[in-house]
């Protein structure tokens, strides 16, 4: 299949946030609740049509164990956007975010668009890490930031670039929609994304 244009991204984070399962949910819209760890490197791709356009969006959705971060740094280079990913409900996760980013600064083009997202927005009453802190992470880094749930689809379209509305079009930024779906949570149950 043909398309107009290409854009390539990456999912960066630790280990069990969730990033296998937001490319899941956005590439085949479903959610698979035990995911094996990533080894390496996974692929998605999904083609969208936006204004009379096909568009081709690639993923790359990495590996969030030390080990395997020299070979991830390889997939910066082209990337237009990278996912920055952490779980609500894991501390640690957020802690590690500084040296993921930068990771990403030092491996990548100086205009790559960075989003921060915070994961698993279903488990509320498990949160670790407050909404607040995510958005002044993001705001102290010049971040794009938002919630989801990969469980529940909640923002996953827009945190991949998406916006949904009367106007669909991918955002130039990769960015977020101006009205970013509120995340509720919806269970309470356990699981990796």
């Amino acid at each position: 299949m043909t398309y107009a244009y290409l854009f390539k991204y990456i999912i960066i984070g630790d280990t069990g946030v969730g990033k296998s399962c937001l490319l899941l949910q956005f590439t085949d819209k479903r959610f698979q609740p035990v995911h094996d760890l990533t080894i390496g490197v996974e692929f998605g791709a999904r083609m969208v049509n936006i204004d009379g356009k096909q568009i081709k969006l690639q993923i790359w959705d990495t590996a969030g164990q030390e080990s395997f971060r020299s070979i991830t740094r390889s997939y910066y280079r082209g990337a237009a956007g990278a996912l920055l990913v952490y779980d609500i409900t894991r501390r640690e996760t957020f802690n590690h975010l500084t040296s993921w980013l930068e990771d990403a600064r030092q491996h990548s083009s100086s205009n790559m668009v960075i989003m921060l997202i915070g994961n698993k927005s279903d488990l509320e009453s498990r949160r670790d890490v407050k909404r607040e802190e995510g958005e002044a992470f993001a705001r102290e880094h010049g971040l794009i930031f938002m919630e989801t749930s990969a469980k529940t689809a909640c923002n996953v379209e827009e945190a991949n670039g998406i916006k949904i509305g009367p106007q669909q079009s991918i955002s130039t930024s990769l960015g977020p929609s101006a009205s970013q779906q509120n995340c509720r949570d919806l269970g309470s149950d356990a699981g990796c994304c």
